[in-house]
C-alpha cells in the first residue's frame, strides 16, 4: 500500500471519464440546433446529435474499462489516504462500466422513438458512472459521500428526463426527496462516526473500532446504524424500498435498465467495502442490520410481486428481491460471502439488462406497452425474444444449469458455512415463491392465447444486447471459472489477503 500525493495514476480512469463526459457536452452544444426555440422543440437534428454523443459516449466507457483493467491489482492508495484502487474496486468498477454501456445502447431507438433523444442523457450516465466509480473507491467517509451525491445528482435528472410525461416528472420528484432523505441520514450518521471516533479515514476507524471492539461506544454504533440504513436506500433494500416501484414504473424505460444495474452495483460494493473495512470488527452489530433487511428484502420481493400487472413494477419487487439474496453473503462477514456477493452482482447484471432488452420490444403500433398479459403468445410470433426472456425468467428463479442458480447457490453456500442455515433457508423457500411469478411470465408466452403481436423490427442494437446477455445466462455453467477466480481475487484484497 502506498500513498505517493498527487499521484494521478490510481485515479486516471476517473480523471479520464469526467474530462470525457466535459469535452461531449461541449461538443453535444455546438453539434446541436442553434438557436432557444431550436433548442427548446425536439427535432430530427436532436436524434442525431444525441446518436453520435451516445455513441461518443459507449467509447468513452469501453476505453475507461480499458484503463480500470489496466490498474495494478496491488492496494494503493491516493488523495491523503481518501482513493483506494485494488482489486475488488477494479472488478466493482468493469461491472459498472458494462451495465452503463450496455443501457446507453439500449436507449438510443428508444429515446428517438420517443422524440426524447438529447445528447445530455448520455452526458449525464457518464457523469453517474463516474460518481459510482469514485464510490466504490472510497477509502474516507468524506469520498464516499462525495461520490454518492455526484451519483445521485445525476440520477434525479434522468429519472424525470422525459419532461412531457407526467409519471417521468413524479418519478424524478420522488428519487430526489428520499434520496434527499437518505443523504441527510447518511450525513448524520458521518457526523456520528467522527464525533465519536474523531477519524472519518477508513483505516483509522478500523483501528479505533478494534480497540473498542469489546465496548463500542453507544454513540458509533447509531453511526453506523445511519450509515448502514442511507445505503440500504441506494441498493433497494426493505424497509427501505419505498421509491423503488414508482420510481420504476415512472421513469423511462431505457433509464429503469440504469437504474437497476449500475447504481445497484456501485452501492451494493460500496455498502461491502463500508461494513467490512472500517467497521468490521463490529460485525457483532452490523450483521443484525443485514440480516434484517436480507429478510425482509427476501420477503417482499417474493410476495409483493405475485399481483403485479406492469412488468417494470414486477422488475422493482424483483430486484429488490435479489438484493436480499445478494445480502445473505454479507451478512456472515467474511471472504467467502464477499466473493458470493460480487458473484451474484455480477450474473445479475446481465439477466437484468437480457430482460429489459426484451421490455423495450414491448412496442404496438409504435407504442411502448407495459403490462405483463401483453406478453401472451410472444413464443408465437417472436420466439427468440420469447426463448431468451424464459431463459432470465428461468435464471432468475434460480433454476439449475442457469446462471442465477449459481448466483444464489455460492451466496448461500456461504451462509451455511458461517452457520446461518436459517437464513439460506429462507432464501430457498422466498425463491421457490418468487419463482411463481417467473414461471407465470413464461407460461403467458408458450401456453396463453396470443395477443396482438408486437412491433417488428426490434432494432439491431436491442438485438445484439439481448442475444449476448441472454447467452451468457444460458452457458454460464460451461466456463464459470474467469468470474469466479476474479470474484475471489476481489474479495480476497478486501480482507488483505
Amino acid at each position: 500500500m502506498s500513498d505517493n500525493g498527487l499521484n494521478l495514476a490510481p485515479i486516471l480512469p476517473e480523471l479520464f471519464l469526467v474530462c470525457a463526459g466535459m469535452v461531449l457536452l461541449m461538443l453535444g452544444v455546438f453539434r446541436g440546433p442553434a438557436g432557444r426555440e431550436a433548442a427548446a422543440t425536439w427535432s430530427p437534428a436532436h436524434a442525431a446529435n444525441a446518436r453520435f454523443v451516445t455513441w461518443a459516449a459507449i467509447g468513452v466507457l469501453v476505453v475507461t474499462a480499458f484503463l480500470v483493467a489496466g490498474q495494478p491489482i496491488e492496494r494503493t492508495v491516493a488523495f491523503a489516504g481518501m482513493f483506494v484502487s485494488d482489486a475488488f474496486s477494479i472488478f466493482a468498477k468493469l461491472l459498472i462500466l458494462l451495465g452503463s454501456a450496455l443501457t446507453l445502447v439500449l436507449a438510443i431507438d428508444y429515446n428517438e422513438r420517443e422524440q426524447m433523444a438529447r445528447f445530455e442523457y448520455a452526458v449525464l450516465i457518464l457523469f453517474a458512472t463516474t460518481g459510482m466509480m469514485l464510490m466504490v473507491s472510497a477509502n474516507d467517509l468524506i469520498a464516499l459521500y462525495l461520490g454518492l451525491e455526484l451519483q445521485s445528482l445525476s440520477l434525479y435528472v434522468v429519472a424525470a428526463f422525459r419532461r412531457d410525461s407526467l409519471q417521468s416528472t413524479e418519478a424524478g420528484l420522488k428519487y430526489f426527496v428520499l434520496g434527499a432523505l437518505s443523504s441527510g441520514m447518511l450525513l448524520y450518521g458521518v457526523s456520528l462516526v467522527y464525533g465519536f471516533a474523531g477519524t472519518t479515514t477508513f483505516p483509522g476507524l478500523a483501528a479505533i473500532v478494534a480497540d473498542q471492539a469489546a465496548e463500542p461506544a453507544l454513540g458509533l454504533i447509531f453511526g453506523l446504524v445511519f450509515i448502514a440504513a442511507a445505503l440500504s436506500f441506494k441498493v433497494a433494500a426493505a424497509p427501505f424500498h419505498m421509491w423503488t416501484p414508482d420510481v420504476y414504473e415512472g421513469s423511462p424505460t431505457p433509464v429503469t435498465a440504469f437504474f437497476s444495474v449500475a447504481p445497484k452495483v456501485a452501492a451494493t460494493a460500496l455498502l461491502v467495502r463500508v461494513m467490512i473495512e472500517p467497521f468490521g470488527p463490529l460485525a457483532e452489530q452490523w450483521w443484525q442490520i443485514i440480516w434484517v433487511t436480507s429478510v425482509l428484502s427476501m420477503c417482499l420481493g417474493a410476495f409483493a410481486a405475485i399481483n403485479q400487472t406492469n412488468i417494470k413494477r414486477l422488475m422493482a419487487y424483483s430486484s429488490i428481491g435479489h438484493i436480499g439474496y445478494a445480502l445473505v453473503g454479507l451478512a456472515p462477514g467474511d471472504e467467502t460471502g464477499v466473493r458470493g456477493v460480487l458473484i451474484y452482482i455480477a450474473i445479475y447484471i446481465f439477466m437484468n439488462i437480457a430482460t429489459f432488452a426484451v421490455i423495450l420490444c414491448m412496442k404496438r403500433d409504435g407504442k411502448m406497452v407495459e403490462r405483463i398479459g401483453d406478453l401472451a403468445g410472444l413464443a408465437r410470433s417472436q420466439p427468440m425474444v420469447a426463448a431468451a426472456l424464459a431463459v432470465c425468467m428461468f435464471s432468475m428463479s434460480g433454476i439449475p444449469p442457469l446462471a442465477g442458480f449459481f448466483s444464489k447457490l455460492y451466496v448461500f453456500l456461504a451462509a451455511v458455512a458461517a452457520g446461518y442455515y436459517w437464513l439460506a433457508v429462507i432464501g430457498v423457500l422466498t425463491s421457490v415463491v418468487a419463482a411463481f411469478y417467473y414461471l407465470r411470465i413464461v407460461k403467458l408466452m408458450y401456453f396463453d392465447d396470443p395477443a396482438p403481436a408486437f412491433d417488428r423490427p426490434i432494432g439491431a442494437g436491442v438485438s445484439v444486447v439481448l442475444a449476448g446477455t441472454s447467452l451468457f445466462t444460458l452457458l454460464f455453467f460451461v466456463y464459470p471459472a474467469p468470474l469466479l477466480s476474479a470474484a475471489a481475487s476481489a474479495a480476497a484484497s478486501l480482507f488483505g489477503n
